[in-house]
């Protein structure tokens, strides 16, 4: 009974790991807002990694959290980089192109509590009187991913802060 038990394990685990290798090469995370404020404004708030505590989803989940900035004041050549607990775990963050007031693009260093290296866009169209403002995160999704999202997705486990920055950023925006 035991060696049946051991086989229906053994089973499952291939089976597991061979659905996991047949996941996606690439992942894509993307939220939007609309932001009542034109986009020189929003453009601000996002190029310039002083400013992101105000805004950023994951600065309050650790007080203690050493950021280290770095390079230019702001735009292309800006460095972020952290330090901190679980919650937050390390890495770099840094501004590889800077389009006033419509595209920042910002290579995603993670460092710990896994090492990951992703692409971050934030778009910024006028619309009306406003901003809509697209936070997409990609990448290549190696095989941990893969088999890490065969539980959770990337989306669902990063959507959810994507929302509540844009919310945060939607809110110091509209102020004045």
């Amino acid at each position: 009974m035991l060696k049946k038990i051991a086989i229906v394990v053994v089973v499952a685990l291939a089976a597991l790991l061979l659905f996991a290798a047949t996941r996606p090469d690439s992942f894509r995370v993307e939220r939007k807002a609309t932001i009542q404020a034109p986009p020189e404004k929003v453009f601000g708030l996002v190029n310039d990694f002083h400013r992101w505590p105000q805004w950023s989803p994951w600065e309050k989940l650790d007080p203690a959290m050493k950021r280290t900035l770095s390079g230019t004041d702001s735009g292309q050549g800006a460095v972020y980089a952290w330090e901190g607990n679980k919650d937050v775990g390390s890495g770099r963050m840094e501004i590889k192109e800077s389009a006033p007031s419509s595209k920042i693009h910002i290579q995603l260093d993670f460092l710990k509590p896994f090492e990951a290296h992703n692409q971050t866009d934030f778009i910024l169209s006028p619309q009306g009187s406003g901003t809509e403002v697209t936070w997409a995160m990609y990448g290549k999704a190696d095989f941990m991913t893969k088999l890490m999202g065969v539980f959770s997705s990337m989306d669902s486990m990063v959507g959810p802060d994507f929302e509540k920055g844009l919310a945060n950023l939607k809110t110091m925006a509209e102020k004045n």
